[in-house]
């Protein structure tokens, strides 16, 4: 479990649920770019990603000490907290929270 904002734990199977619900919109957002939906609908999914992006660009700034928490490269947890957001840096805070408890 992941401890979120408010005390809310979140199971490694809604993680994952969540991970793919944003990433479904994703490819909603190119599915209309390419014209694979109503425009109306793919305006909508659009402007759905676009806020999400914007949101999640401002964590990369906001919450840049536990994006460079990542094991990997810098580059890498960058794009995938452009992706997923607190889905990505959360547990990273959480871990190394859990690691600093742990250390005499």
């Amino acid at each position: 479990y992941s401890c979120y904002p408010g005390g809310i734990h979140i199971s490694h199977m809604m993680m994952v649920f969540l991970k793919a619900g944003l990433l479904a919109i994703y490819a909603m957002a190119l599915a209309g770019l390419a014209g694979f939906l109503p425009s109306g609908l793919a305006g909508v999914m659009l402007n759905i990603t676009l806020v999400t992006l914007f949101i999640h660009v401002i964590e990369v700034v906001v919450m840049f000490k536990q994006v460079r928490l990542y094991q990997g490269p810098l580059a890498i947890s960058i794009v995938l907290t452009l992706l997923y957001g607190l889905l990505h840096w959360k547990p990273l805070e959480n871990a190394a929270k859990a690691a600093k408890a742990g250390s005499p």
